[in-house]
């Protein structure tokens, strides 16, 4: 099965018949800064089983629709169009999308959208779109629509249109993604681990670092906290690989974290963390710090600056 015919597989139709006479209504200017975006090349596949060789013509209009996609997004005052350093080769040539999920999240990019064009007879073709909010790998828009023609009038009434529903998706408030936060556990491997065991202040450590991170996702605005019961939470979770799943979906949370301060020696430390989907248990994102200089009390400091930096893009300083 193609790239494409996955892409357009999985949803149901939202069928649109594109009319003469769309026109463009500018927005006015955002109170915020702007959020960005990433385009990445839509494809095409013609399963129309026509005769005729029109694969010049489709890639020629296909280009034509990318060009005024993009221009149309550039111009859009609510939104910013940014192009990664390595465009165009790498975005034609990331065919998965984490790939382009990291090469959006590369260039700054709070959104990135993909899209594929499929011709299934000679008067019918389907657009699908998906705005993907790159941070969180969450799908805030996705779209089928189906228009009449293949020409290059019909292709400029559909790219105008779809531009529209695009444009609106990324520009409107989004709900923020319930999150439920688990308490940062210790993993002690330092040379008197046995013997000391964790400490009032390692325990103020691990609550620190849980803290920072709590701050920084109540205050990014995509994030809505989910309190999650704290004798429950406590509860030791070794050799259980869906623990935290099972307590977040308890709690109505669709993603849940997790975090381990993993001790190298009395000032040296490492950080790491998890998020994931409580419904797949799919990993959404992962980071970990490498070896850090410090004691307990500047976990709450690496805790934070990871977060901040491997999903939240960095947006968060502290």
């Amino acid at each position: 099965m193609t790239r494409s015919s996955r892409l357009l597989g999985r949803f149901a139709i939202a069928s649109l018949m594109f009319a003469v006479g769309f026109g463009r209504a500018w927005p006015a200017q955002p109170s915020g800064p702007a959020p960005a975006v990433v385009v990445a090349d839509f494809s095409y596949v013609d399963t129309s089983g026509e005769p005729a060789d029109q694969s010049a013509a489709h890639q020629r209009r296909l280009q034509a629709f990318m060009a005024a996609l993009r221009r149309e997004l550039a111009t859009d005052q609510r939104l910013r169009l940014v192009d990664p350093s390595c465009a165009p080769s790498c975005l034609a040539d990331a065919t998965a999308m984490d790939g382009l999920r990291h090469i959006a999240t590369e260039a700054g990019a709070r959104f990135l959208v993909v899209g594929a064009v499929q011709k299934m007879s000679t008067l019918v073709q389907w657009a699908r779109t998906d705005v993907v909010e790159v941070a969180s790998n969450r799908v805030i828009s996705e779209k089928l629509f189906t228009f009449r023609g293949d020409d290059d009038e019909a292709w400029q009434r559909a790219e105008i249109f779809i531009s529209r529903q695009i444009r609106d998706a990324m520009a409107a408030p989004s709900a923020p993604v319930r999150i439920a936060l688990l308490p940062f556990t210790l993993d002690d491997s330092s040379a008197g681990a046995g013997a000391v065991g964790a400490t009032e202040t390692d325990i103020k450590g691990l609550a620190d670092a849980t803290e920072a991170v709590r701050q920084l996702l109540d205050q990014s605005g995509r994030y809505r906290l989910v309190e999650v019961d704290a004798a429950a939470a406590a509860k030791p979770q070794t050799g259980c690989d869906d623990c935290d799943l099972r307590l977040a979906r308890e709690f109505g949370a669709d993603q849940a974290l997790t975090g381990v301060v993993g001790r190298v020696s009395r000032t040296e430390y490492t950080i790491r963390f998890q998020l994931r989907d409580t419904r797949s248990g799919a990993v959404i994102a992962a980071g970990d710090s490498g070896l850090r200089m410090g004691a307990n009390y500047s976990w709450g400091r690496g805790a934070a600056r990871l977060v901040s930096e491997r999903l939240l893009g960095g947006d968060e300083t502290r």
